[in-house]
């Protein structure tokens, strides 16, 4: 087994609530995609913002490991993970709109997310900008990237910023919800490239999801986080298929007969 690019064993708590997260244990590897489901509350987002220890400056108190590329970060200073994240790993969020700067042009951002990870010339990259914009369905044009992100559809804000989180190669990608705002034609769209991209670059990620459906379509395994632990995880087949968590029996049981056939027979679907 290749060693993996993130490994978490993580309890949080908050000021105003205890057990948020409690021992959390999540492993990732390369070309791998876990899936992270949970109802609202559950803790979903707390955990990717641990990992990309973004909550020393909220009062919560972190405890545990956090292992990037084998590597301890736990207790790292926020100068040391500034280093890391952007470059070994990146969060795609949740909502486009709220992620980009209204005020900036599409490629001034793009350039600003370049400069704040690398020292490399901006002036350098952009055959490399060509192909990531083409690999994720984008105009590589001049006349595009002079837009605005309000001169742009939320389809290709939320592909934006896909390929702003792979400006640097990260190792591990952190998707917290990428797709909860998009309509279904456009979701399959942004599903298949994370999955195409995550195939040919070997990119470990984890997929923030509280859409079981969408987790079963992408995933290759699957954690169920539940009232702050994760109380089921294995391949989706056997998590979906033989549930053994009342919880995890309950989220599957919810979702009807009739949305089971009409997600297997989707356009792009692996089992097809």
């Amino acid at each position: 087994m290749p060693e993996p690019v993130l490994s978490v064993d993580l309890s949080v708590d908050y000021p105003a609530k205890q057990g948020v997260l409690r021992g959390v244990c999540v492993d990732v590897f390369p070309g791998e995609i876990v899936g992270l489901v949970g109802e609202s509350g559950s803790g979903k987002s707390t955990l990717a913002l641990a990992i990309l220890k973004l909550l020393d400056h909220t009062g919560a108190q972190v405890r545990g490991r956090l292992s990037l590329l084998g590597e301890d970060f736990a207790d790292c200073n926020d100068a040391e993970m500034r280093a890391v994240r952007g470059r070994q790993v990146s969060l795609i969020p949740q909502s486009a709109t709220a992620a980009l700067n209204p005020a900036l042009r599409i490629g001034t951002q793009l350039r600003e997310a370049w400069r704040a990870h690398s020292r490399e010339p901006w002036a350098g990259q952009q055959q490399r900008l060509t192909r990531l914009l083409e690999s994720a369905g984008l105009p590589a044009t001049e006349a595009f990237l002079r837009r605005f992100p309000g001169q742009i559809s939320v389809g290709q804000a939320q592909r934006m910023l896909i390929v702003m989180s792979l400006l640097h190669s990260p190792a591990l990608l952190v998707a917290d919800e990428p797709t909860s705002a998009l309509d279904a034609i456009t979701q399959r769209e942004v599903l298949d490239l994370l999955a195409g991209l995550v195939r040919e670059r070997r990119t470990g990620m984890l997929f923030i999801s509280h859409d079981l459906l969408v987790v079963a379509n992408l995933c290759h395994r699957l954690a169920i986080l539940h009232d702050g632990r994760i109380v089921e995880c294995g391949p989706v087949a056997q998590v979906l298929g033989a549930p053994q968590h009342d919880y995890t029996k309950r989220l599957v049981a919810a979702v009807s007969t009739w949305e089971r056939a009409a997600y297997r027979a989707a356009p792009g679907d692996s089992s097809n």
